[in-house]
């Protein structure tokens, strides 16, 4: 393969100890460049229907997209795919950081992982040198230790170290991956899948150049000088590294929408105490980034004070600020810090863990679980204490925590009564902290995303509301139209099933959500752009388009053929319910919009009403008809 790619692939068998390398040809990589596209067609072609996820016959894959560890900004990003052990269907998670780059140094666009490991274990790559070797002497220790003691095995403190935490260990079921300590594989239990194959950590270091960026690097090297100076000037760029998306917290809850008290409100009363201004001045250290990329929107905390915190994993983002701030009812930024600060050292996702103990907080107010099962814990909405006492249970599956490492959907079965309702989770996914009845688009999303509750499926609404917007414009080349937020509609189908397919193509090449238009900087010509220069394609808009719509596809007959239906594409019933504040107070959605919203996306998208699959002459155009055969459409 010429440019862009080495076309090198990576098998390892835990099972058997063995290393295999796979060649992969242009064709081939021109309809699978990578990321979601490229796993989901080995996990559809390799693991067979009905594998428990956490048995040692799952897969997982950890794949680069086509751009990852290109010379410009965002251009950082991998994905973990496997069958999800939190929601049994297509378990998909991005992260970025500086190991995918690695990878993509040490001559590697995929790892391929079968099998579980007879003892823990940690996979070596230098280069073309590839070993499994004894991970026993890790095994049950901190990532910062794990880190530097394989750094200081290989005596290198260049190496990049992917790794997996004790809740990975313990099989916590929305257990995260981590790289470098600070960027984090967090959905759908990637790291329980991990933890299975007895695998802590794969260590990279690449120190050759085995990619050539296109014939002429000229052309990509400009866009990147172009790119790193425009950051500094666009505005949600710079609103990124000025305050990254802890700044969030007080828009959102002006607008209504700040999710609180596990999703009953949109306004929490001491938001006050958790705004930008305090973070920065309280807790933020440092601005950190991802390879190569000028965004900078890494927080970086510290900490020693009635909580003492390190700054070794990061800080907290949003999602963890709102999450184990008001909807559990907490106030108090030390405690989300500290909250944080745990979750990312024992390798959890903070969005499934927060929503987990709101979800708990619930059903303590309402006498479905007492002191008796808490171990004494009042885990009424608000006790900080309580909140984070319950984040150390959970990773180690002590107490009540045993029961809520399961996730809200497992854990409400067992519980029983009016639990199911407090659960706010679509196909077991815990939802994310940005609340559908002010922007449906997200709410669709979350409904029809194959891996569950996710607000990365495509751009929210509020980006593409206004005509007039710099986001909208930098969107309006895909063929979109400006249509307000909470607008339910065919064109909000139209609209929603656009976006995806470009956030979905993103996935695929490795660019991270905050570079392209309309959430950011990099417009719609010059992401076409690099892609060109960087491999020497002759693609357009629809191109890239395509690229996307053909991972969802693959990754929805994924869940088709592990039994998923049209009945799995909905919503909790609490967002048909009004907003009890904030200023949506008395905002729903409307249940009967909804469904015929979600109806003429499963048209556009040519997926049957009935069972939910893609149609055998929408995957023939998108050039996958194999697919038809796999899920017998």
């Amino acid at each position: 393969m010429a440019f862009g790619t080495s076309g090198k692939i990576l098998r390892v068998d835990l099972t058997r100890g063995t290393i295999e390398t796979q060649q992969i040809d242009e064709e081939f990589y021109r309809l699978y460049p990578g990321g979601k596209a490229l796993a989901a067609y080995f996990l559809l072609h390799e693991l067979p229907k009905g594998t428990e996820p956490l048995s040692s016959e799952n897969i997982l894959i950890l794949a680069n997209g086509v751009l990852t560890g290109a010379p410009f900004s965002t251009a950082t990003r991998y994905t973990a795919v496997a069958r999800s052990p939190l929601t049994r269907g297509f378990g998909e998670s991005e992260a970025g950081g500086f190991w995918g780059p690695e990878l993509k140094m040490a001559g590697w666009e995929a790892i391929i992982l079968k099998g579980r490991a007879p003892r823990p274990v940690y996979l070596w790559i230098h280069n073309n040198h590839v070993e499994i070797r004894d991970a026993r002497d890790l095994w049950g220790q901190e990532p910062e230790f794990v880190q530097n003691k394989i750094r200081e095995i290989h005596n290198d403190k260049l190496i990049r170290v992917l790794q997996i935490g004790i809740a990975g260990e313990n099989l916590v079921r929305f257990a995260a991956i981590e790289n470098d300590l600070r960027h984090f594989n967090g959905r759908n239990g990637m790291g329980a899948v991990m933890g299975s194959k007895n695998l802590r950590a794969v260590a990279v270091r690449g120190n050759s150049k085995y990619v050539d960026w296109a014939n002429d690097p000229k052309p990509i090297a400009e866009l990147g000088r172009t790119l790193a100076k425009r950051v500094k000037e666009h505005p949600q760029s710079w609103d990124l590294q000025d305050k990254g998306t802890p700044g969030l917290i007080e828009p959102l809850n002006a607008a209504g929408i700040l999710p609180t008290r596990n999703f009953h409100q949109g306004a929490f009363e001491q938001v006050d105490k958790l705004k930008w201004a305090v973070y920065e001045k309280d807790l933020l250290t440092a601005r950190g980034s991802c390879y190569a990329c000028a965004v900078r929107c890494k927080r970086e905390v510290a900490l020693d004070d009635r909580y003492q915190v390190s700054n070794a994993y990061g800080g907290p983002e949003y999602e963890t600020v709102d999450g184990f701030g008001p909807d559990c009812g907490v106030g108090d930024l030390q405690a989300v810090a500290k909250a944080n600060e745990l979750c990312n050292r024992y390798g959890m996702d903070t969005i499934s863990c927060s929503a987990t103990i709101a979800f708990a907080m619930e059903c303590f107010e309402h006498g479905l679980i007492g002191l008796k099962e808490t171990g004494g814990l009042d885990l009424r909405f608000g006790n900080a204490g309580a909140m984070v006492a319950l984040v150390e249970q959970i990773t180690k599956r002590q107490g009540i925590g045993d029961l809520l490492a399961e996730g809200t959907r497992r854990a409400a079965e067992l519980i029983g009564g009016d639990a199911k309702y407090f659960a706010m989770q679509v196909k077991g996914q815990e939802m994310p902290m940005h609340d559908p009845r002010g922007k449906v688009g997200v709410g669709l999303g979350y409904a029809i995303n194959e891996a569950g509750a996710d607000h990365l499926t495509a751009p929210h609404d509020p980006m593409v509301s206004n005509p007039e917007s710099v986001s909208f414009k930098g969107a309006k080349p895909l063929g979109i139209e400006a249509i307000p937020s909470r607008e339910l509609s065919e064109r909000k189908a139209k609209n929603y099933a656009i976006l995806e397919n470009w956030t979905s193509a993103g996935k695929v090449t490795g660019i991270c959500f905050f570079g392209p238009a309309p959430r950011s900087f990099i417009q719609v010509d010059e992401f076409i752009n690099a892609i060109r220069a960087a491999t020497g394609w002759d693609i357009g808009v629809q191109d890239i388009l395509r690229i996307g719509e053909r991972a969802t596809n693959m990754a929805r007959a994924f869940n088709v053929r592990e039994g998923f239906s049209p009945k799995d594409d909905t919503l909790p019933e609490r967002l048909f319910s009004p907003l009890e504040n904030g200023a949506l107070q008395g905002v729903a959605i409307s249940k009967p919009d909804f469904e015929k919203t979600m109806a003429e996306l499963y048209r556009i998208k040519g997926w049957d009403s009935a069972n939910g699959a893609p149609s055998r002459e929408r995957l023939r155009e998108l050039d996958i008809e194999w697919v038809a055969d796999v899920i017998g459409v």
